[in-house]
């Protein structure tokens, strides 16, 4: 399958998988926020630049605010990664494709785009977030079950996948960059209780506490959580986990080729770059900078696959 359905596809999960993300950075947001003392309108500034939608919204609103960012990232619709905007470009392009997946699938998006837009049709209180926030991650593993459980492991399959774990690893790696770049007040706070709670909140943020605490137990640190979500392929939201899906995915899609497709190539070199190496390495050549390189090198990927199957033909 090539061309215009393949790219409905693709696109249809990484606009569902990116409104669940969006709301997560939200909450680790909104978490890090409470341990911090200082300008509110600095944390949400940098959740915006994390977000890479920093420069759209000074354009749009010109100074940051704690709720015109929230409200940004949540209903704004003239910011196309808005949740509200992100589940309603799902929802177009699963109407595009609506004979490649099944009724289930198609009744799951639909009743999550309906709910969106009742969850966000004004302004959404401090009080309400939380409610706000969990019922867009519910909706958001409905569509995920849903796809599970009832298509078939073809092409249209690993379409889905590939969206799906290119946004989820764009993501990790966002919000790892929070923390660490970011968010964090000063290098005095290293190590402090502060930095332990902003640690957690990360964890949290990627449904990865509960994991974490299996394997790590009470004593685990920073560079326990940082190897933890990058390099632990065991862990669904890791980027090590991810770029392995993308490979598998990238695999049987170009099953049967005598070569290697381009972006299989681009995949395998993220992979041996920068994530067969230890958490020291990471951290002595920089976690911001690390982090950089992979977002960029994922944003390689997504445009090589959208040229090799052809998505504009």
């Amino acid at each position: 399958m090539l061309g215009k359905t393949a790219n409905g596809l693709f696109w249809m999960s990484r606009y569902l998988e990116r409104a669940e993300n969006i709301a997560r950075l939200i909450e680790t947001g909104q978490r890090i926020g409470l341990t911090r003392l200082g300008n509110s309108e600095e944390e949400w500034t940098s959740v915006l630049e994390s977000a890479g939608s920093l420069g759209a919204f000074l354009a749009e609103n010109g100074t940051v605010t704690k709720e015109a960012a929230i409200n940004w990232m949540l209903r704004a619709r003239e910011n196309p990664s808005s949740i509200q905007s992100c589940i309603h470009s799902a929802r177009q392009n699963a109407r595009l494709v609506r004979t490649a997946i099944t009724g289930e699938l198609w009744e799951a998006i639909n009743a999550t785009y309906m709910d969106s837009k009742t969850l966000l049709a004004r302004k959404v209180s401090e009080r309400d977030m939380p409610h706000v926030m969990r019922l867009i991650r519910q909706n958001a593993a409905l569509v995920r079950g849903m796809t599970h459980g009832t298509m078939l492991r073809n092409e249209i399959y690993d379409f889905l996948r590939l969206g799906t774990f290119l946004e989820r690893a764009d993501n990790t790696a966002r919000i790892l960059d929070v923390k660490y770049y970011v968010l964090l007040p000063s290098v005095r706070s290293v190590g402090t209780s502060i930095d332990n709670v902003q640690w957690e909140s990360i964890l949290r943020s990627v449904s990865a506490r509960g994991g974490f605490r299996m394997e790590y137990g009470a004593t685990g640190g920073p560079q326990e959580i940082t190897h933890f979500l990058i390099l632990d392929k065991r862990m669904p939201r890791s980027l090590a986990f991810c770029v392995n899906k993308l490979k598998t995915n990238l695999g049987y899609l170009n099953s049967g080729q005598p070569q290697r497709c381009p972006a299989q190539r681009l995949v395998a070199d993220l992979e041996s770059r920068y994530l067969s190496h230890d958490v020291a390495a990471i951290f002595d050549y920089g976690l911001h900078e690390f982090i950089q390189d992979v977002l960029d090198s994922l944003s390689k990927v997504s445009r090589q696959i959208e040229i090799d199957f052809r998505f504009y033909e």
